[in-house]
């Protein structure tokens, strides 16, 4: 649902990867953003309104993305697509975060534009991570790559997740993904991805990037 610049740059991707799609969108001009060979269906309607979801194949559909301009629209749409069609994999883009919050606790994921956009300028604007690679909001959960000070180097991920409070997802050692055991050693030119809570993400990336402290050598 919508076929502003984010719908109608979605619709071309996912029919470029071989998947058939359907665009509604309320404002007929709005389809003018799709290029000339795009074969998806093109329904011009409400996206929350039940016939022109059915005329868009909403029956048969594996996901839903609602991506309008407006919060509340995409909210309702998400809505009745899960709850009264059954269509489980369902995404909501959402403005304010603090709502983005309520909807994903009640099923329904959400994409935070201006929150992901400001991590993203934090990421390039600051050298010193947190670097977050994904949020997962309903959970509170976030994957960071951190900084790390050489003073950690030597140190087992069953110590370095017991001080910072954290869960060590994976190391990235020798252009490899290396899933680590409690024992394993944190060496020298390892990238590490950790698991924190959300609200943790700076905390840990503060220990992280200073050397570890004596009483926990």
């Amino acid at each position: 649902m919508g076929c502003g610049r984010v719908g109608s740059t979605l619709a071309v991707s996912l029919e470029k990867r071989g998947h058939s799609v359907a665009i509604i969108d309320a404002n007929s001009d709005s389809f003018r953003r799709l290029p000339s060979d795009f074969d998806g269906q093109q329904v011009t309607g409400l996206g929350f309104d039940r016939d022109a979801l059915r005329q868009a194949g909403i029956e048969d559909a594996h996901g839903f993305a609602a991506v309008s301009s407006g919060d509340n629209s995409n909210i309702i749409a998400a809505r009745v697509v899960r709850d009264t069609f059954g269509v489980k994999n369902v995404v909501a883009r959402i403005y304010d975060s603090e709502r983005a919050g309520i909807f994903n606790r009640l099923g329904i994921d959400t994409v935070t534009p201006v929150t992901w956009s400001a991590d993203q300028m934090l990421r390039e604007l600051i050298a010193h991570g947190p670097h977050v690679e994904h949020t997962d909001s309903r959970y509170g959960v976030t994957l960071v790559w951190v900084d790390i000070d050489e003073s950690w180097y030597g140190m087992d991920v069953a110590n370095i997740q017991r001080i910072t409070d954290s869960r060590v997802a994976y190391i990235g050692r020798n252009n490899e993904a290396l899933f680590p055991q409690p024992d394993t050693i944190l060496q020298d030119g390892d990238d590490l991805w950790l698991l924190v809570s959300q609200q943790r993400t700076h905390a840990v990336q503060r220990i992280m990037n200073h050397e570890v402290q004596e009483e926990h050598r």
